[in-house]
């Protein structure tokens, strides 16, 4: 609730080269990486499916999505990154985040929207889960600078693959 006890509403807003660094400065707030130019292309390039968060004007979080693209085959959609300032976190940011990247795989030839995360990271495990993804895979050794190094890839499955007919 804001001033006055009336709601706050959190805005969404693309990523562009003019607000790149909104960006920059989420992640480096948030996440225990540095991120290099690529993952920025990526993020720009990936369109509606990158957004910033607005609470009253200020930007605190971001989702920043990859899609890869098989000749002939769906659009997967990689999760690089959600995140959420601390101070904002509960307010509903990060569903908001996630609903809109969903809501966009919903519309379009998307089979699969996936991440990895942190094992230990319980509170993300947890809130993926309840958009209905899963625990797909681990990875050993995945992560090189922050202990343990393993990752959990979790999956949520949009459309079903279509089965070719012959």
């Amino acid at each position: 609730m804001g001033a006055g006890g009336r709601e706050v509403p959190i805005s969404l807003d693309g990523v562009r080269d003019k607000n790149i660094m909104q960006l920059k400065k989420i992640n480096t707030a948030i996440f225990p990486v540095r991120y290099n130019d690529k993952y920025y292309t990526d993020a720009i390039a990936s369109g509606d499916f990158t957004r910033l968060a607005y609470y009253n004007d200020i930007c605190v979080g971001s989702i920043a999505c990859r899609l890869e693209k098989k000749e002939g085959g769906p659009v997967r959609v990689y999760i690089m990154t959600l995140g959420v300032l601390a101070p904002y976190r509960g307010l509903g940011t990060g569903t908001k985040l996630l609903n809109h990247v969903l809501d966009l795989c919903a519309k379009q030839n998307v089979s699969d929207i996936y991440l990895h995360v942190h094992t230990i990271n319980e509170d993300a495990i947890n809130f993926y889960k309840k958009f209905g993804f899963e625990v797909t895979d681990k990875i050993q050794n995945y992560y090189t600078n922050i202990t343990p190094p393993d990752c959990f890839v979790l999956t949520k499955f949009i459309t079903p693959p279509k089965k070719q007919t012959v």
